[in-house]
């Protein structure tokens, strides 16, 4: 009985598992289905006219914020590992605080202070006495615009896994550079940067998938690209098949992205320090050098946490008060339910698909692993369409069926439910949960399984009476991330909200929108201090990492 019991409970593991893993693949496969069904008159007509703009917008700002967060990404990251300068410890920890902001929330707060109403072309005005015509400035609401904003919030990204790349280098081949010859920067390019190149391509190909998903950013600063595209074609239009065509096309790229994301990690695992690890030895910096670490380093800081934490203070100073009114509370309690919900449906989700593999390390399972982590890479625009064409279909014949035969009219049962909603938000971050519970599940020797499978325990009961007390710091972690990535989604929140049931991000772009910036700013800070809760634990382990190191200091040349 004890046997048929366990193997039932495994099945019961395993039918869940395939459960799951097919509601995170749905919303792929009902977007293909619905953008191959509705016929290639709309894609014909959107090639002639939005298409090539969409294209066009999209590939540079690929182009664009790959480059920027590379550059700054890589760059900080060399400097706060391999040399020393003053302020280096404090820079190495507050670059990754950018990380905090959604891109959307510095595009308001540098809209009022770029545009021409706000601070600094007033004051050059003021300054040179130029009338409004008499002078060129860029423009902050463009494609180059979106792209900085987009880099500023991305780039740690790049920075994190460069650095974590860089301090698990062995030296011995950096010493052996300098030892024939080479400067600092030489055996740099030519030897530590090569070795870490999977790890700087894995974080800037994640910034890219970032930047397709982005909606609030492009949208504000009026970039018509492929998301922008399947919001107006869904509700400015209520062309579901131009929608979901669209989706396609962002899937398609998006797919392309995360395949080269996932080869670059594979290729990652075969670059390691080799049985002789040697400190990385640390340059140190002066004069103009070490003036240049510290703008190339403190600028990203500057302008992605800094400059704007103050400009939405300076903006929000006087709508503060709105947060204690009735309307903002609900705003803020439809946020925090949301979140939680989705929160602990994620983590749930991936506790048991992260199990099930456990105990069938099989390819099937790894697969089915692998089907619900595709959503990371997926935009939430693609998913809400995925998810709402099969379940808008399913409700109206429902609601046809119940009229045609008992009278009764059902209506909407399951579209624009709080419950669509969070369904959507469990496809985009089961890979974020995924991976926190994995990284702690790797630390328990599976000689813990034998013993407690020998001591009489089912998989239910090893589940939560051994795994789970001992991953509660895994799965709380999942828990803050996939909460704090909740509170910041906003496409996939747009398109698939209940009516009249806003969240803080919705009401942000909303006012924003209306260029209500000030009163935009409120919520955006909420939004932003959230946000900062697990930046400020991953800074933490930044600095547990650091001091772990030791490293050499070498002479300045």
């Amino acid at each position: 009985m004890s046997k048929r019991y366990g193997a039932y409970s495994t099945m019961r593991f395993t039918s869940l598992s395939w459960l799951i893993a097919g509601m995170c693949l749905l919303p792929m496969v009902a977007a293909v289905i619905a953008a191959l069904s509705g016929g290639f008159e709309t894609l014909a007509g959107l090639w002639n006219s939005v298409l090539g703009e969409f294209i066009l917008a999209t590939f540079w700002l690929i182009l664009l914020v790959g480059t920027g967060t590379a550059i700054i990404g890589t760059g900080s990251a060399w400097l706060v590992t391999a040399t020393r300068f003053p302020g280096r410890r404090l820079l190495e920890i507050a670059l990754a605080l950018p990380l905090a902001f959604p891109a959307y929330v510095l595009a308001y707060a540098y809209t009022d202070f770029l545009d021409h109403p706000g601070w600094v072309q007033t004051t050059l005005r003021d300054l040179t006495g130029w009338g409004p015509r008499d002078y060129w400035f860029p423009e902050i609401r463009s494609l180059g615009g979106a792209a900085a904003m987009l880099t500023l919030v991305l780039y740690p990204y790049v920075y994190l896994l460069a650095r974590a790349a860089f301090l698990q280098q062995s030296a011995t081949a950096y010493i052996a550079a300098r030892t024939l010859g080479q400067t600092a920067w030489q055996a740099f390019f030519r030897v530590s940067l090569p070795i870490a190149r999977p790890a700087i391509a894995g974080g800037v190909l994640l910034a890219l998938m970032e930047t397709l998903a982005d909606y609030g950013t492009v949208s504000y600063f009026g970039v018509r690209t492929f998301a922008t595209g399947i919001y107006q074609a869904w509700y400015s239009f209520f062309d579901r098949g131009a929608a979901a065509q669209l989706a396609l096309c962002l899937l398609v790229i998006a797919l392309v992205i995360a395949s080269l994301e996932r080869r670059q990690r594979r290729d990652q695992r075969h670059h390691g320090a080799g049985r002789r690890f040697e400190a990385m030895q640390v340059v140190d910096l002066t004069g103009w050098r070490a003036i240049g670490a510290i703008v190339f380093c403190g600028l990203p800081v500057l302008l992605g946490f800094i400059l704007p934490v103050i400009l939405l203070l300076d903006l929000g100073w006087e709508s503060f008060g709105n947060m204690l009114t009735p309307r903002y509370l609900d705003f803020l309690q439809n946020s925090v339910v949301l979140a939680m919900v989705a929160a602990a449906l994620t983590v749930s989700c991936a506790v048991v698909l992260g199990f099930n593999a456990r105990l069938h390390p099989t390819p099937a399972m790894k697969t089915s692993i692998r089907i619900a982590s595709l959503g990371y890479a997926v935009p939430g625009g693609v998913i809400a369409v995925g998810l709402l064409v099969p379940f808008a279909t399913f409700d109206n014949v429902l609601d046809r069926f119940m009229e045609a035969r008992f009278g009764i009219d059902t209506g909407l049962l399951i579209t624009g439910s709080i419950w669509l909603l969070v369904a959507a938000y469990a496809v985009r971050f089961m890979a974020a949960a995924l991976s926190a519970y994995d990284a702690g599940l790797s630390t328990i020797n599976p000689n813990v399984d034998a013993v407690a499978r020998t001591l009489g325990h089912r998989p239910r009961s090893m589940l939560r009476g051994v795994h789970l007390p001992i991953l509660r710091p895994s799965i709380l972690t999942g828990l803050l991330i996939v909460f704090v990535d909740v509170m910041k989604e906003l496409p996939a929140t747009l398109i698939m909200r209940p009516f009249n049931y806003d969240t803080l991000a919705v009401q942000a772009h909303r006012l924003a929108s209306d260029e209500r910036l000030g009163e935009a700013a409120v919520p955006s800070l909420v939004i932003a201090a959230v946000g900062l809760l697990p930046v400020i634990l991953l800074c933490l382990g930044l600095g547990r990492e650091r001091d772990a190191k030791r490293f050499v200091p070498e002479p300045a040349a």
